[in-house]
């Protein structure tokens, strides 16, 4: 594929010109097509370095002769090209090795000399930044306002009926009319979102409109979180924002400056009654910016309603049958006509019942399907009101019931977890290991999962096409759900008396309280799972106004029971205390602590002292510089997860007490996306029951202590993405017992340990995507056990040589892929 013009400097230009000879001649001289059409692939690849490499030059006013030995590799490898173009047949064989041999060390010298030189050019940029007041982290955001997560739109609908028409409508109201604010409108559950994906997936739609921004809103939506995510469309720069009238007058600047080179489609979906003062703060006056809204209601003074309509009978037959009927292979019991018609009638063409129903009878025995229709008619007309619809998905929960109990309360339990947020599987991994004694690395819960996304009860994404037999790391996995199903698993699990649940669902989010949180003598609860959920009424300030402590705290909550306890907060208040009543639960097993605004610090941990029976604690996007300045003792923990986490090296760095008199059974350690660790904690390697240690995404760690052979009984080592990581210690050959090592990522490792075959009981090895890599130590031929290598097609070469040698050793070529977007 041919690429577009890099520019009119010298590097470009030469670049450019090596490119035009190598399309040129590969479509003139046959016998040089292939290894032509692999130096266009690599041309291609290096291109985003060559812009990349320009840019920065110019902002740092770097001298041309840091150019000069690309620029002449360039412009010798274009003189090749033409003179393969004017040789005669006998030389053929010449000039092929000679184009490959320019093919490799292009390769090379973009895997190596190039990043290293972007990569500092990249780094005094953020030196200059931060002697100037500014706080960018590596990816370019204000550290407060990270990993909100992409404003790409999600992925297209897998399938969509009945929606032609309303696309063809919307189409025009926005490219033709040129409405600049709609709100598709309909109660839940109708496809509006649906719509809204399949829109901006719209080959016609993404002509007219260069950039499509999405963001789904909620109910209690952050207006700061939202507009930062908008924000980081192509990585830009994000201020730290003064307030939210300052935050929506950058997002009007900023759209303003995308119109130069294109119009601009905002879409917020799930937009909640109530939200009026939030949308007015879209209501741009920019000609070429669109604004695209999905609601259950209408707001006439933001922009025009378009109504969703129900599915026609033709249209709800065909997504049910879709969604209830196998395509292909065969299938025990085929269902009439009339019955399928029965059921559809009773979903009144509701998308998301139909999809439901649909997919929970899928396979299934006639019994079944008429059992279905008798509890269907025993109820009114779902589309007389939400409630209604309710009861229709109540239908297929009902189906878990009778099939799987495990699996119905596992749905119940993903009502923990705020409305249109992605889930961690890893979270309920933990929480699921606990409660229902499943298995500790996951395998049982993913299965979970699995299957209930295949009865369209949630969306599952897991991104990793990596899974080992040996390790069950699901970091990459992300469950979201609908809100409807959500609350279908909420409204469930309020049915009985508080004192009698067994989930307790605690949201403080809003302005209401529960009727029993300022009762002198609260209901004694026996739940094995609490999950809260607070928002800004416990930030101890609004603008300049101080509210008293008195007004904002926790209550004394009796709850003695919980195994699992999940924390969820979104707040603007720059700490947040662990409530003192987490000291009464006694048989607390599982602590979960999620942060979905902007980072905070976390105090108060010496309430977990007196939790002898606490076995796991993930802590996510949270500050934790104090986390061990108390002399608490976790005797029993086995497992912690640090995810976006801050200040990890200060928090065991001014311990009182020394790591493994804290955590004397700690059995995993898994940190993620902790972009300021830049070693890892020496007291780590003094924790020897530690079996497995996961390290991912943190782009400043600069290697592993010598120390780390002192884990005499680690069995797994994940240093996954640690970009800044250039060498692992030569004592990780003492590690005898490791049986799973991935170092996938790590782009400038340059060499592994000559006493790697030390590491006897090794069985599986990632390593891709380690392009510093030249070669391997000749100590891996005595890995006799080492059973599978997953690599790329570089380290693939470096590995053949020893496969003789490692008669076991199977070598597997797979991309990394990364698929969270598409939820």
């Amino acid at each position: 594929m041919a690429l577009a013009l890099v520019g009119g400097a010298a590097l470009g230009a030469a670049f450019q010109s090596l490119l035009t000879a190598v399309i040129k001649v590969s479509k003139k001289f046959a016998g040089f097509n292939s290894i032509l059409k692999k130096l266009e692939a690599t041309l291609e690849s290096i291109n985003p370095y060559i812009q990349e490499m320009e840019r920065l030059n110019d902002e740092l006013d770097r001298p041309r002769m840091e150019m000069e030995k690309l620029i002449q590799i360039l412009q010798d490898g274009e003189k090749l090209i033409q003179d393969c173009s004017r040789c005669y047949c006998y030389q053929r064989i010449g000039y092929a090795n000679k184009i490959k041999a320019l093919d490799a060390s292009l390769l090379r010298l973009f895997q190596v000399d190039v990043q290293a030189q972007v990569s500092r050019d990249v780094k005094e940029i953020l030196a200059i930044l931060k002697s100037n007041g500014f706080n960018w982290n590596y990816r370019g955001v204000s550290d407060e306002y990270e990993n909100l997560g992409s404003c790409n739109a999600p992925g297209p609908p897998e399938f969509m009926v009945g929606l032609d028409v309303p696309l063809k409508e919307l189409k025009r109201r926005l490219c033709e009319d040129g409405e600049p604010r709609i709100v598709i409108r309909a109660p839940g559950g109708c496809g509006k979102t649906t719509l809204a994906k399949g829109l901006c997936h719209d080959n016609e739609v993404r002509e007219y409109f260069k950039h499509i921004l999405y963001a789904t809103v909620s109910k209690r939506p952050n207006l700061i979180a939202i507009i930062t995510k908008l924000f980081w469309d192509e990585d830009e720069r994000v201020p730290k924002f003064q307030n939210e009238e300052d935050a929506a007058n950058q997002m009007e600047l900023k759209l303003k400056k995308k119109e130069e080179s294109g119009a601009v489609l905002l879409v917020l979906d799930d937009v909640w009654c109530g939200s009026e003062s939030l949308l007015a703060k879209f209501k741009f006056g920019i000609l070429k910016s669109k604004v695209l809204v999905t609601s259950r209601n209408e707001f006439p003074e933001f922009g025009s309603t378009y109504n969703l309509e129900l599915l026609n009978e033709e249209d709800a037959m065909a997504l049910f049958r879709h969604s209830a009927i196998p395509q292909r292979g065969s299938c025990n019991y085929t269902p009439s006509n009339s019955l399928v018609k029965e059921i559809v009638g009773h979903c009144k063409g509701l998308p998301l019942a139909l999809e439901v129903v649909g997919r929970s009878l899928h396979g299934k025995s006639v019994e079944i399907w008429r059992s279905r229709l008798m509890k269907l008619s025993e109820g009114p007309s779902i589309v007389d009101s939400e409630t209604d619809l309710r009861k229709c998905l109540q239908s297929s929960l009902d189906a878990l019931n009778d099939e799987d109990v495990m699996l119905k309360e596992c749905f119940m339990d993903l009502g923990s977890f705020p409305e249109d947020q992605k889930i961690p599987a890893t979270a309920l991994i933990d929480m699921w290991a606990e409660l229902y004694n499943l298995d500790k690395d996951g395998v049982h819960a993913i299965a979970n999962l699995h299957k209930l996304s295949s009865q369209s009860l949630l969306n599952l994404a897991v991104a990793r096409n990596d899974a080992s037999e040996i390790d069950g790391w699901y970091s990459d996995a992300i469950v979201m759900q609908h809100d409807l199903l959500r609350d279908l698993a909420i409204y469930q699990s309020n049915q009985e008396p508080i004192e009698e649940r067994k989930r307790l669902f605690v949201d403080l989010t809003g302005s209401k309280l529960p009727e029993w949180w300022t009762e002198e003598e609260q209901p004694q609860s026996s739940a094995r799972l609490v999950s809260i959920s607070t928002g800004e009424m416990f930030s101890s300030r609004q603008g300049d106004l101080q509210i008293p402590e008195t007004e904002v705290r926790w209550c004394n909550m009796q709850i003695p029971d919980p195994e699992v306890l999940i924390l969820n907060f979104n707040q603007t208040q720059k700490k947040y205390k662990l409530p003192e009543f987490i000291k009464q639960m006694d048989k607390l097993k599982v602590l979960i602590v999620t942060n979905y605004g902007i980072a905070v610090e976390l105090t108060n941990f010496s309430v977990l002292g007196s939790l002898s029976n606490l076995k796991r604690i993930r802590l996510e996007k949270v500050s934790i510089p104090t986390l061990c300045n108390t002399s608490m003792e976790l005797k029993n923990l086995e497992k912690i997860s640090l995810v976006m986490c801050y200040k990890i090296g200060q928090a065991f760095a001014s311990s009182t007490i020394q790591i493994p008199e804290m955590l004397p059974n700690l059995r995993e350690i898994n940190i993620d996306y902790c972009n300021d660790l830049v070693e890892l904690p020496e007291g780590f390697c003094d924790l020897v029951r530690l079996n497995k240690l996961s390290i991912s995404n943190c782009p400043k760690l600069s290697g592993l202590p010598e120390g780390i052979e002192k884990l005499a009984n680690l069995q797994v080592l994940r240093l996954r993405a640690c970009v800044g990581v250039s060498k692992l210690p030569d004592s990780i050959g003492s590690l005898h017992k490791l049986s799973f090592l991935d170092i996938t990522g790590c782009v400038k490792l340059s060499e592994m340990p000559n006493r790697i075959d030390g590491l006897r009981d090794l069985r599986e090895f990632h390593m891709r995507r380690c392009p510093g890599l030249c070669e391997l130590p000749s100590s891996v031929k005595n890995l006799v056990d080492l059973e599978s290598v997953i690599c790329d097609d570089h380290t693939l070469l470096l590995w053949e040589s020893f496969k003789q040698s490692l008669p076991n050793l199977t070598l597997s070529v797979r991309e990394v892929s990364t698929d969270w977007h598409l939820l």
